[in-house]
């Protein structure tokens, strides 16, 4: 905003003060450098709902609003990390955030999982197998096991905080890695 403008908002006994060199003028100089920022920000305010674009500071907060909190919460310490220490990148993280209207719509199913998973570590070749035998050679109801490839040995946690978040509450499952 230009001190033109916001001399327009002043009642007009102040308009008529408002001079080169007085208290007045000083006020508004100082009012339109702490308002530049601001405009700034605002003008560019799309910016920060794209999580190709927001600044890596913001992302957590995308990531929150489209319930991933999980997935950046540090549940040893009890911290939320920042964006650019997210497991397997802030890239990733970005592209979860814009997938996750799409997975939503598949929570709870096995191709949702393997989609998320995907999604989340940027590796494909997860195996869901959910018709598993007992030892008595009978289906183990409301379970599943889950293969990921040897490669994302390193991220248990975080494949498991996925899986955690993306199943029924109901079902449980065992994880195993391929062999390398």
């Amino acid at each position: 905003m230009t001190r033109a403008k916001l001399e327009k908002l002043l009642p007009s006994i102040f308009r008529q003060t408002c001079e080169a060199g007085t208290p007045l003028a000083a006020i508004l100089d100082v009012m339109v450098d702490l308002l530049e920022p601001i405009q700034k920000i605002l003008k560019q305010r799309d910016m920060y709902f794209d999580p190709h674009r927001t600044p890596t500071a913001f992302v957590p907060y995308l990531a929150c609003c489209v319930d991933l909190e999980v997935l950046i919460e540090n549940v040893f310490e009890g911290r939320v990390l920042p964006a650019s220490q997210f497991p397997t990148g802030a890239s990733r993280l970005r592209e979860l955030i814009a997938q996750a209207s799409y997975l939503s719509r598949w929570r709870g199913t096995s191709r949702g999982l393997e989609r998320f998973l995907e999604i989340a570590t940027g590796v494909k070749g997860f195996e869901l197998r959910e018709q598993v035998l007992d030892q008595d050679n009978k289906p183990r109801p409301f379970y599943f096991e889950l293969t990921a490839p040897a490669a994302l040995k390193p991220y248990t946690t975080l494949v498991k905080a996925i899986v955690d978040l993306e199943k029924p509450a109901y079902v449980t499952y065992d994880l195993k890695f391929a062999a390398s």
